[in-house]
């Protein structure tokens, strides 16, 4: 049974909308599924470590990916994918989770949201680096203008450039490690699947974080509140796994570098989350640079990637993907 069986509905989304403007509501959706994992990992960090967190939550989501794999039957990775799967759980598994768990330590959930800003255009940079995509120049400008409004704001929101401390530094190194996973993940979707490539990089990652939940036990037995463990819960079951679900569907049917300007709403949901959830007082400056990043990320969405047409073999990759997801709709 291959990766595309009538078993693999199971966890497929039974409705692919059609239009050019599909791979942009699955990586919004993701995104949203993403949005909440900033201010619930401060949650966590009350009472958790960040390498239980880190390492944890992805131990978690490997046993479920483990189980939907098993259950599915699927085939496995051929041999020149596995180094791709491993760079991929390199960024997502193991990289961004573990170093923002530690910068959330001592950084409010609001100043970290503004600086993972920086993702989508760090996402764009490695999507042309490795697909080959050529964005219009306008597209280059609304990027970078929403990069470099998230580094002025955490700047600002630091104290100035003296000011900026090690958990900015920690926040930025989660950006490239999350950015080239996007990228090869978004790739390798069309070839497996989206919710295959983020099962096949977290059963990888799995002996490694295992190893690491267990230095984290012995160093501090985990002792967290309800809605620490809660918070833990969604960071396992949502923001390691399903929401990469959307994230990478809407990567892979693309154009790659315009969907990941969709993720530039992020900081805007994390800081209201913040707000709600934690009482994070938001400062005008934090307020402004998140109304400064979402405006760039629509003026970047509008924009035309190389006259919205990905590569030959990216077009002919959506094409498969939407005449399956029609064939799955008229069964339904």
């Amino acid at each position: 049974m291959t990766q595309h069986s009538s078993a693999t509905r199971l966890f497929s989304p039974p409705l692919l909308l059609p239009g050019a403007a599909t791979g942009l509501r699955w990586g919004l959706l993701g995104v949203v599924a993403f949005s909440l994992t900033v201010p619930l990992t401060r949650v966590a960090v009350g009472g958790l470590s960040p390498l239980f967190i880190g390492s944890g939550r992805a131990v978690v989501a490997a046993l479920l990916a483990a189980a939907a794999l098993a259950l599915t039957r699927q085939r496995r990775p051929r041999r020149g994918q596995w180094v791709r799967v491993c760079i991929v759980s390199a960024g997502i598994v193991v990289g961004f989770p573990v170093l923002t768990s530690y910068a959330l330590t001592v950084t409010p959930a609001s100043h970290g949201a503004v600086v993972i800003a920086l993702l989508p255009a760090v996402t764009a940079v490695v999507v042309v680096v490795r697909t080959g995509e050529r964005p219009v120049p306008a597209f280059w400008r609304y990027s970078a203008a929403g990069a470099l409004a998230a580094v002025f704001f955490a700047v600002v929101g630091s104290g100035g450039p003296g000011a900026l401390h090690r958990a900015d530094l920690l926040l930025f190194a989660a950006v490239l490690a999350a950015a080239v996973g996007y990228a090869e993940g978004g790739l390798l979707a069309r070839d497996l699947g989206a919710w295959q490539t983020v099962s096949w990089a977290l059963v990888v990652a799995a002996p490694v974080m295992t190893v690491l939940t267990g230095f984290a036990v012995a160093a501090q037995t985990p002792t967290g509140s309800p809605a620490e463990w809660a918070a833990f819960g969604y960071l396992s079951v949502v923001s390691m796994f399903l929401g990469f679900f959307a994230w990478y569907r809407g990567l892979a049917i693309g154009p790659m570098a315009k969907v990941s300007q969709v993720q530039l709403v992020q900081p805007v949901l994390s800081i209201a989350w913040a707000a709600l959830l934690l009482d994070e007082h938001l400062a005008a400056t934090t307020v402004l640079g998140g109304l400064v990043v979402i405006g760039c990320a629509g003026g970047a969405v509008r924009t035309r990637i190389g006259g919205d047409q990905p590569p030959a073999s990216d077009q002919s990759s959506s094409r498969l993907v939407r005449s399956r997801a029609r064939r799955r709709s008229r069964r339904w």
